[in-house]
């Protein structure tokens, strides 16, 4: 590689403003090729349609059933039907009397439609071991509610809790 200081004739003492990109450029093209095969390797992700809902609103019906999960201070789970403690049983009886009362309020099962379905509303505190708000869940899916979701609080600061 050679250095010029200036053009060959004339006034010496003027520098060259010119710079070899060359060099530049091939690097750069090797980069991006390296790139262009390297990232579909990393990346792994599987196909899906992600909803593209930012929140929904919780409309509450007075079907619906409120249950509240916590771990209790020996790491036993707490659940609680609207403020009343239930143990794993009497959350499955008192679910299954829930959904058959509102089936016997339709006049029966062929009158019974997914939008009378009642949901099961999920608070659970952030402290709560996996298994604690899956048994829960499980529970309620074996009672024969289809619709179980969780209820949360935004951060604070967001946009949803600045809007209200």
């Amino acid at each position: 590689m050679a250095i010029s200081a200036g053009p060959s004739g004339g006034d010496s003492d003027t520098p060259m403003s010119d710079i070899n990109t060359t060099p530049l450029v091939d690097v750069m093209l090797v980069l991006l090729i390296i790139f262009l095969i390297a990232v579909p390797v990393v990346i792994q992700t599987v196909d899906l349609k992600l909803p593209e809902v930012r929140h929904d609103p919780t409309t509450t019906k007075p079907e619906n059933v409120s249950l509240s999960v916590k771990a209790g201070p020996a790491g036993e789970c707490e659940v609680y039907w609207n403020l009343t403690p239930v143990s794993s049983q009497e959350l499955l009886d008192r679910a299954v009397a829930k959904l058959k009362a509102e089936i016997d309020k339709k006049g029966g099962l062929e009158n019974f439609t997914a939008e009378d379905m009642p949901e099961a509303h999920i608070r659970g505190d952030v402290n709560t071991p996996y298994r604690c708000i899956g048994g829960t869940i499980f529970t309620m899916q074996m009672a024969g509610f289809s619709r179980v979701g969780f209820i949360s609080e935004p951060p604070a600061g967001s946009f949803v809790a600045q809007r209200l």
